[in-house]
C-alpha cells in the first residue's frame, strides 16, 4: 500500500500489487469456507476493536464474523458509548486505544476523524465508511465483477444517482487504478469533489482507464457491463431529503434504463436500497442483480484483506 501499509482512509490507499494479493487470498479463502474449511487462525486471538458512529449491518457483521473466521476477537463501541460522545479529543482516545487493541475499524460521518485518528496510532486502521468515501466496499465490488467477469480492465461501470456518493468516491479512484470504464450519470450539482477527480485523472494516463462524468443517464448505461447506483440520501443527509429527491428523479435505475447495457450486464447495490427511489423492485429482484453476492463478498474480501494486513 502506497503509504503507511497498514492505515486505509481511501481507496488510494490500495496499490495495484496490493489489489491482486488481496484477491488472491480472497478467492484462497472463499474456496476454503465453502469446503467446509470456515476457520483458519490468521489473526492469532489478536483483538480489533470497532468503533461505529453510523448505524450497520453488513460492514459490521461481515468485519465481525471475519475477523472471529480468521481466529481473532472483536469489541464492537458505538461512538456514545466511548468518551468520544461526551467530547475527548479523538487524539486522547486514540493514543490509548492502540495501547489495547491490534488494530481499529472505524465508521464515522466526518472523514476528518478517521484522519485524525490515524495520526496518532501505529496500529492498523480501517476505513469502515465515512462521508468521503467507503474504501473496502469498493474493494469487495471489483472482487465481485473480477468474479463475475474474468477481468476488470475494460469493463463499462455505469454509476447512476448521487455522484459525490461516498461509495462512487471509491470506486472512481480504485477503478482508475484497475484501468476500468467508469461512467458516473448524475444531476448538476451532484458530481464528484473535484480534488478525487483530479486524482482519478492522474492514474488514467498511467492505466488507460477511462473516466466521464455526465448528466446523460442513457449514454452512460448505453452499452455498460454493470449498472451501479446507491441511496440519494445518505445517513447525515436526511435534512435534505426533499430536495435530493425531486434533483435526483431523473436517475432511478429501472427496467427501462437496464435495457439499455449489455444483455449480460449485472445491476449492483450496496445496500440498504430504498426501493421506488434510486432502484425499482422490478431491477433489484431481477435476472440482473448480483447484490446478493455482492453482499457476501464483504465476509471474503474483508478476510482477504484483514490476512493481507496482519501476514
Amino acid at each position: 500500500m502506497r503509504r503507511r501499509p497498514h492505515i486505509i482512509l481511501s481507496a488510494d490507499d490500495f496499490d495495484l500489487d496490493d489489489v491482486i494479493k488481496i484477491f488472491d487470498i480472497t478467492k484462497d479463502l472463499k474456496s476454503r469456507y465453502y469446503y467446509g474449511e470456515r476457520y483458519v487462525n490468521i489473526l492469532n486471538k489478536k483483538i480489533i476493536g470497532l468503533i461505529f458512529q453510523k448505524p450497520s449491518t453488513r460492514t459490521r457483521v461481515s468485519f465481525e464474523v471475519a475477523i472471529r473466521q480468521l481466529g481473532g476477537e472483536s469489541i464492537y463501541m458505538s461512538w456514545n458509548e466511548l468518551q468520544l460522545g461526551r467530547g475527548e479529543p479523538i487524539k486522547d482516545t486514540a493514543r490509548v486505544l492502540e495501547r489495547y487493541l491490534d488494530g481499529i475499524i472505524a465508521r464515522v460521518y466526518k472523514h476528518e476523524d478517521l484522519v485524525e485518528f490515524s495520526r496518532y496510532i501505529s496500529i492498523p486502521l480501517i476505513n469502515g465508511l465515512s462521508d468521503r468515501e467507503h474504501p473496502v466496499q469498493a474493494l469487495s465490488d471489483y472482487y465481485t465483477i473480477y468474479e463475475r467477469f474474468g477481468r476488470l480492465k475494460g469493463l463499462k461501470i455505469a454509476f447512476v444517482g448521487d455522484g459525490s456518493d461516498n461509495v462512487s468516491n471509491s470506486l472512481l479512484i480504485l477503478g482508475a487504478k484497475l484501468g476500468v470504464e467508469y461512467w458516473i450519470a448524475t444531476a448538476p450539482g451532484y458530481e464528484p469533489p473535484k480534488d478525487l477527480l483530479d486524482l482519478a485523472f492522474k492514474y488514467v494516463e498511467k492505466t488507460g482507464a477511462k473516466i466521464v462524468v455526465t448528466h446523460d443517464v442513457e449514454k452512460a448505461v448505453s452499452e455498460a457491463d454493470v449498472v451501479y447506483t446507491d441511496v440519494w440520501v445518505s445517513m447525515g443527509q436526511e435534512h435534505e431529503r426533499e430536495k435530493r429527491l425531486k434533483d435526483l428523479a431523473d436517475y432511478q435505475v429501472n427496467t427501462k434504463i437496464m435495457s439499455l447495457a449489455k444483455k449480460n450486464a449485472v445491476f449492483m447495490h450496496c445496500l440498504p436500497a430504498k426501493r421506488g427511489e434510486e432502484v425499482t423492485d422490478e431491477v433489484i429482484e431481477g435476472e440482473h442483480s448480483i447484490v446478493w453476492d455482492q453482499a457476501e463478498n464483504r465476509l471474503h474480501v474483508q478476510k482477504g484483506l484483514l490476512a493481507y494486513l496482519y501476514r
